[in-house]
């Protein structure tokens, strides 16, 4: 003996519980979208040199400074932290569209951050935060460049 009542949802209780869920994926979606600028006062920046990288035949790396010159070399096989970080920061640029021959921006901060800056994307990667051995690699880079 089974008891079946047919339970009625209201059709307005219905329609606003579909345009709730659209509201929040809606909201969900743009605010993933949106470019929102992080609230944290960016340090100020003490040095900050334009340096671009180029892939050497050897298999290093040469990097060009302001002037155009070779300021720094990165050896065959070293270094992979430094062609990790620039791998990333040129994949952005390619999804992005844009092309590699743009300096990026190496900048030293007044908190002692070390950062490395794509001005084309706007990308940033703070190399202290990858431990003390990474961050000397790029400080080797950035005294080089001076």
């Amino acid at each position: 003996m089974s008891h079946h009542h047919e339970q009625h949802v209201p059709r307005p209780v219905l329609i606003a519980a579909g345009l709730l869920m659209v509201f929040a994926i809606g909201l969900a979606a743009t605010a993933r979208s949106a470019q929102l600028e992080d609230p944290t006062p960016r340090a100020a920046v003490l040095e900050s040199v334009e340096l671009r990288f180029t892939d050497r035949d050897d298999g290093g790396i040469s990097v060009f400074g302001e002037g155009g010159a070779e300021v720094y070399r990165v050896q065959p096989e070293s270094n992979g932290f430094i062609r990790g970080v620039l791998r990333g920061m040129y994949r952005t640029r390619r999804i992005e569209g844009l092309g590699p021959d743009e300096p990026f921006v190496l900048e030293r901060l007044r908190d002692g951050k070390l950062q490395i800056r794509d001005p084309q994307t706007g990308h940033e990667v703070e190399l202290r935060s990858f431990g003390h051995t990474n961050y000397e690699a790029f400080v080797a880079v950035l005294e080089a460049a001076r």
